[in-house]
């Protein structure tokens, strides 16, 4: 591959990171902040509409963002391998936190949250039960978000 090919692909990899990671720690603060609270005082006909119709489409664009946001970042942690001194402690931190909070997207938030909201078939018990685990594990990536936002923008811009 040509240097010039290669560092365009890095440029165009960094703006996708960058876009997609928006969408996923947004839709991450959206459904610990805005939603979480909204059903929290939600009626019963408001609650049963977001969790059928609202829901399972964030979800959706959650997951996949998630996912793109880590195959760009994974590109990007190549890239940067090879260039000398440009690989650094913040960087190593900020994937590291990344990569759990993505596994814990695609393993365990969203197949609990599957449970929840009725796609898959669940008993009652079980559906509270992943509802439970869907939340703390959001609320884990939650907390992990904010050091490893501060690791990524220190690993480019206080270096």
């Amino acid at each position: 591959m040509s240097p010039e090919l290669f560092e365009y692909l890095s440029q165009l990899s960094r703006f996708f990171h960058v876009l997609f990671g928006i969408l996923w720690i947004g839709l991450l603060y959206y459904f610990n902040f805005v939603g979480a609270g909204y059903l929290k005082e939600a009626t019963p006909e408001a609650k049963k509409d977001v969790l059928q119709k609202l829901q399972p489409n964030a979800l959706w664009y959650f997951r996949w963002a998630a996912l793109f946001t880590f195959l760009t970042g994974v590109y990007l942690l190549y890239y940067v391998s090879l260039i000398p001194q440009a690989y650094n402690v913040g960087i190593s931190l900020g994937a590291t936190m990344a990569t759990i909070m993505f596994l814990n997207v695609w393993l365990i938030i969203w197949p609990n949250q599957k449970k929840a909201l009725g796609i898959v078939d669940s008993t009652p018990e079980e559906k509270a039960k992943s509802a439970k685990t869907a939340m703390l594990f959001s609320r884990t990536n939650t907390l992990l978000s904010f050091p490893m936002l501060l690791s990524m923008v220190a690993a480019q811009n206080l270096y």
